[in-house]
């Protein structure tokens, strides 16, 4: 198609009330992120707002870790409440709401047993410690030979351990010496992965959806072979459900499409509602038990107040209603898009409310999509190259939604 001309972006007016601001971070703040020119100081349900009181549709929403809105009432009450009671004792004490906190999120996943930790890159580092000591003991690998099989174009943190799996080179780049025991499959290949796993394998890490890649989505029965394979061959199937659980894809979690329980879970990002990081492994009992006292731990994991945001989160979910409104919003998006197919959108995948796009090369990068979008008031992030990334709040209206598909539109048409 014929690119439009490009036109003067308007996201440079849009942010140059915040830039005294941004001016002001540039000296003391590590540069590990490049955000966009935007301060935002307020916020409440879709919407942000600026220093200057320029609000915005957050389409974004903390890459799924608001999916129930900013200052959500029910989670805000909630930590209210246990703000007047108990925040931390640390895990050298009980407190009195992490058991139900544990078994509320365990009945709501359809496991076991409930590691809690803070952020998402904990939550993976701990299943990979649980991986590997499951398949010293219960599997019988010879020690320090356990293997784990993860798919490129993966992302599941940024610790060394995990950037060691990476193929992101942005990522690794200046990282190494990196950590062995790792192999890396093609995603969505079934028979790469059987070809990769042998006696030295304790588990087969996944994103169900990869995220950071642009909301890729495997083929129909992927999943499911997955956990036939590792089934058959004894090991593990951790679903790194960090940024597509908790009710983003129209599910609680992104593997119950295909009716797949893993043996473990990885959850984090919504699990906190927005307010502290919140994060799990949720698994089998005879895999969680090969933990014990001293061998893993955290400070924070399991506070009280991260234990009754978490269980308000985990009532939220509880009822299926954020499920359901975001499996019937996902088609109203999806529907949008398809008539920007041809239209300066070149391709997209889609799953309840989240949404990878690929913009026409000719009519700018993700990032300039995403600047000019801006300026229409409009807050999403780009990922690869000319893609960006779509995942509102799950309290979204379709008018909210309908202008956010508008204002893509309408960049598209003018250009950036």
């Amino acid at each position: 198609m014929t690119a439009p001309a490009r036109v003067s972006n308007s996201a440079v007016d849009a942010a140059r009330g915040s830039a005294e601001l941004i001016r002001a971070e540039a000296p003391v703040l590590a540069h590990n992120y490049h955000p966009l020119p935007v301060v935002v100081a307020h916020a409440e349900g879709a919407w942000v707002e600026d220093v200057e009181g320029r609000r915005y549709l957050d389409m974004l929403a903390g890459y799924s870790a608001l999916n129930f809105g900013h200052r959500n009432p029910v989670l805000i009450e909630a930590a209210h409440r246990q703000l007047d009671r108990l925040t931390l004792t640390s895990r050298a004490f009980h407190n009195d709401r992490l058991a139900g906190f544990a078994e509320s999120l365990a009945e709501l996943t359809g496991q076991d047993m409930v590691l809690p930790m803070n952020t998402g890159a904990e939550a993976v580092e701990s299943a990979i410690k649980v991986a590997r000591k499951w398949a010293y003991e219960v599997k019988g690998v010879e020690p320090g030979r356990a293997t784990i099989v993860v798919a490129a174009d993966n992302f599941h943190g940024r610790t060394t351990t995990i950037v060691s799996f990476s193929t992101d080179e942005t990522a690794r780049a200046g990282f190494g010496p990196f950590t062995p025991g790792f192999r890396v499959v093609p995603y969505n290949d079934l028979a790469a992965l059987e070809a990769a796993i042998d006696e030295t394998t304790a588990a087969v890490l996944i994103e169900p959806i990869q995220g950071e890649a642009g909301v890729v989505i495997p083929d129909d029965g992927y999943l499911a072979g997955v956990r036939e394979l590792t089934l058959r061959t004894n090991c593990l199937f951790v679903a790194d459900e960090i940024q597509s659980g908790l009710g983003r894809t129209g599910t609680t979690l992104a593997v119950d499409h295909e009716s797949v329980v893993p043996d473990l879970v990885l959850l984090g990002k919504a699990l906190g509602g927005g307010i502290v990081p919140v994060s799990a492994v949720v698994g089998r009992r005879d895999v969680m038990e090969v933990l014990r006292p001293g061998e893993h731990g955290s400070t924070f994991g399991g506070n009280p107040l991260a234990a009754a945001v978490g269980s308000a989160v985990v009532g939220l979910l509880r009822t299926g209603a954020y499920q359901r409104r975001a499996a019937a919003l996902g088609v109203l998006l999806r529907d949008g898009l398809t008539t920007l197919v041809g239209r300066g959108v070149v391709g997209f995948r889609s799953r309840g409310l989240w949404a990878g796009v690929d913009i026409d090369p000719s009519i700018g990068t993700g990032r300039e999509i995403s600047q000019a979008l801006m300026g229409e008031g409009i807050l999403v992030k780009d990922t690869h190259g000319s893609t960006i990334r779509l995942a509102p709040p799950l309290t979204i209206t379709e008018d909210e939604l309908g202008t956010a598909v508008g204002a893509l539109e309408k960049v598209l048409t003018q250009g950036v």
